[in-house]
C-alpha cells in the first residue's frame, strides 16, 4: 500500500484551481457511427457548459464506439475517428469545458486504444491504453499495441491520471505509477459490459486502486447495447477515504456534474447524486430490454415479429420486446398444428391482449402436410419421429422469415440457455431469427423473471403494468407440443436439476465427478454433458443474444465444434 502524499499549497502549480467541476458523459454511442458519436459528444459538452463544468469525460473509444473490433484495422476508419476528435478539439477554443474522449489512434505505424485531452482549441495530448484485455469477450491484443506507461497530464493546473479501463483491472501498476509521477486524481474511461453482480466487482477493483495509489477515482462507464454486449453505465466516484461520493444510474443516459475540491490532503469529490441501483432481477430484465432495443434500432429495423406459442419463452420475449420497443412495433404470430392445445391457443391470445400487440394466426397444417407429401416416397418404410417434429418447427421458422422479408420486421428468436445448452432447438426452425433476448437465461431464471415482471415495470420500459404474462403460462408444465401429450420432462430432468448441472458445466467448468459429488446422479450428469458437447454446432449458428452471465454462449465460451474430449479417460 502506498501512503497518500500531503499536497501543500506552496507546491501547487501557478494559478491552479481549488475547485474543479467534472461532467461525466454516460452515453450510448454506436459502433462505426463517427458523425453520430461526435454529435452526441458535442451535445453533452454543451450540456456540461450550461452546468458550468470545467471538464467533461467520455468513455473508452467513444468516437469509434466500443468495441469496434476489426473496424480499427481499416486505416480510413482510424483517420476519420482522429479527424472527429480534432473537430471536437476545435470547439474547446470557446473557453468552455475541456474534453477527455476515447478514440483509436495510429502513431509510427502502431495502432493504440487512445484517450485524448482537448482544451484551448487543440488536442493537447494523448494517452494510450497499457493493459490490453485478452479474455472473455475481449481480444484487444489482436488489434492494438500496448501503450507506454503513462504519466499525468496537466489540465489547467491540475495533474490528471488517465488510466484506461483494463489499466485499473490488471496488475501492471498503472495507477501506482501515475500517483508516483504526480497525479492528483484518477479519471478512468471504461467500456465495461454488464453481467450479473458486476457492479460489486467494479467497486472492489476501484477501491483496491484507491488504496494502492492513495488517490480518488472517477469511474466513467459506457451505456448501451452492442451486439451481445450491454453496457450498463453505473458510473461512480470513490474518494481517497474509500467512500462512495457519487453514483449514477445503471441503464440510463445522463451527463452528471461532479464537484471536486482541493485541500491540504489533496482532492475530494463532494457528495453528489446517489442513485439506487437495481437488484439482480431488475438489472437482468433491463439488460435484456436494452440489448434488444439497441440491436433493433441501431441496425435500422422498424419493428419485430415473433412466434407466440402459449409457452413461457415466447411470452417473456414478447414482454421484453414490448418493453424495448412499444406495443406498436411488435407483431406476434400463433402458428398452430394438430398438437397445439386449446390451452396454448387461449394462453397466447391472452398474452397478446395483455401486451397490446398485433396478434395473428397462421395455421401450419398445409405447409407441414406439403413437406410430408413431398418426402413421402423418400421416407417410405421409416418410422415417424424427430424428423417429422422438426418439420413443424421449420415450417414455423419459414413463415416468420417470410413475414420478415415481406414487411422488414426482424424475427426475435426465443430459445433459453437451458435449451441452447442441450440442443433442444431446431436449426432453421425455432432458432431462426436476428436476435435472442433470453439466450443467456436458464429456464428457471426465465420463470423467475416472468413472475418478477408481472409485479414490476422498470424505468424506461414501454410495456403496461400488471400481469403481462398470464399466470397459466407460468404455472403449466412446459411442452414443445410437437407430438401428442409431449412434456419437456419426457426427455430432460426437472429444470431445477438441469440448470444446476448446466451452470456447473458451463459457468464453473466443473468435472462430472465434482458435480456428482455435489449430489447429482452420475448417469444424468454424463448425459447432459454429452448433449452440451454435441450441440456446439447449433450454438455456433445461433442468433446473438444479451450477455448476462460470466460465460454466455458467444465470445465468452469458444469451444471447438469438432471435439472428442469428454474428460473421463477417453
Amino acid at each position: 500500500m502506498r501512503a497518500r502524499p500531503l499536497i501543500h499549497k506552496t507546491a501547487l502549480m501557478a494559478n491552479a484551481p481549488d475547485i474543479l467541476r467534472i461532467a461525466v458523459a454516460q452515453l450510448n454511442p454506436t459502433v462505426g457511427d463517427i458523425a453520430g458519436n461526435l454529435a452526441l459528444a458535442r451535445e453533452a459538452r454543451a450540456q456540461a457548459a450550461r452546468a458550468k463544468a470545467d471538464l467533461v469525460i467520455f468513455t473508452e473509444l467513444f468516437i469509434a464506439g466500443y468495441p469496434p473490433e476489426d473496424l480499427v484495422l481499416k486505416p480510413a476508419f482510424v483517420e476519420a475517428c482522429v479527424a472527429a476528435v480534432a473537430d471536437l478539439a476545435g470547439d474547446t477554443k470557446d473557453g468552455g469545458p475541456g474534453v477527455l474522449i476515447g478514440s483509436p489512434i495510429r502513431e509510427d505505424g502502431k495502432l493504440y486504444n487512445g484517450f485524448a485531452v482537448l482544451d484551448g482549441g487543440e488536442i493537447a495530448t494523448w494517452r494510450r491504453k497499457v493493459d490490453l484485455p485478452n479474455y472473455g469477450v475481449f481480444d484487444e491484443k489482436r488489434v492494438f499495441e500496448v501503450g507506454p506507461m503513462p504519466g499525468p497530464v496537466n489540465f489547467r493546473g491540475v495533474r490528471l491520471g488517465l488510466p484506461i479501463c483494463e489499466d485499473i483491472w490488471g496488475d501492471l501498476g498503472v495507477c501506482e505509477t501515475l500517483a508516483e509521477s504526480g497525479a492528483e486524481l484518477l479519471l478512468v474511461p471504461n467500456g465495461s459490459p454488464y453481467r450479473r453482480e458486476k457492479m460489486d466487482v467494479r467497486y472492489q477493483i476501484v477501491i483496491r486502486q484507491v488504496i494502492e495509489s492513495g488517490l480518488p477515482m472517477l469511474y466513467a462507464n459506457q451505456l448501451g447495447g452492442q451486439d451481445e454486449l450491454v453496457f450498463d453505465g453505473g458510473s461512480f466516484v470513490i474518494n481517497a477515504d474509500h467512500r462512495l461520493a457519487a453514483q449514477m444510474n445503471q441503464f440510463e443516459e445522463a451527463v452528471t456534474v461532479t464537484t471536486w475540491r482541493r485541500g491540504d490532503d489533496g482532492w475530494t469529490c463532494d457528495e453528489g447524486v446517489k442513485a439506487a441501483l437495481p437488484d439482480t432481477d431488475e438489472a437482468d430484465w433491463r439488460a435484456c430490454v436494452m440489448g434488444l432495443r439497441d440491436y433493433v434500432d441501431k441496425n435500422g429495423f422498424a419493428n419485430v415479429v415473433l412466434g407466440l406459442s402459449g409457452g413461457i419463452d415466447s411470452a417473456i420475449c414478447a414482454a421484453i420486446a414490448v418493453d424495448a420497443l412499444g406495443e406498436e412495433r411488435v407483431r406476434c404470430v400463433m402458428m398452430p398444428f394438430h398438437y397445439t392445445s386449446d390451452e396454448s391457443l387461449d394462453d397466447a391470445a391472452a398474452c397478446a391482449k395483455a401486451l397490446g400487440v398485433t396478434y395473428q394466426t397462421v395455421p401450419i397444417e398445409q405447409p407441414v402436410d406439403g413437406f410430408t407429401d413431398a418426402l413421402g416416397e423418400l421416407f417410405r418404410g421409416t418410422n415417424s419421429g424427430i424428423t417429422e417434429e422438426n418439420l413443424q418447427s421449420r415450417a414455423r421458422g419459414t413463415i416468420l422469415m417470410a413475414i420478415s422479408n415481406k414487411f422488414g420486421s426482424m424475427v426475435v428468436t426465443t430459445g433459453n440457455k437451458s435449451e441452447m445448452s442441450v440442443g433442444y432447438a431446431t436449426l432453421y426452425g425455432d432458432m431462426n431469427g436476428g436476435y435472442n433476448p433470453i439466450k443467456d437465461l436458464y429456464k428457471t431464471q426465465v420463470y423467475r423473471l416472468a413472475r418478477w415482471r408481472n409485479e414490476n415495470v422498470p424505468p424506461d420500459c414501454r410495456g403496461p403494468a400488471g400481469e403481462v404474462i398470464p399466470a397459466n403460462i407460468i404455472d403449466k408444465a412446459p411442452s414443445a407440443e410437437l407430438r401428442p401429450d409431449q412434456r419437456d420432462s419426457d426427455s430432460l430432468p426437472p429444470y431445477e436439476v438441469l440448470d444446476d448441472i448446466l451452470e456447473s458445466l458451463v459457468e464453473r467448468e466443473r468435472s462430472v465427478d465434482d458435480i456428482v459429488a455435489a449430489g447429482h446422479d452420475r448417469e444424468t450428469v454424463e448425459r447432459i454433458e454429452h448433449l452440451l458437447y454435441i450441440a456446439e454446432y447449433k450454438r455456433r449458428q445461433a442468433a446473438p443474444g444479451v450477455k448476462l452471465t460470466e460465460k454466455n454462449f458467444g465470445r465468452d465460451r469458444r469451444y471447438p465444434i469438432t471435439n472428442r474430449y469428454r474428460g473421463r479417460g477417453e
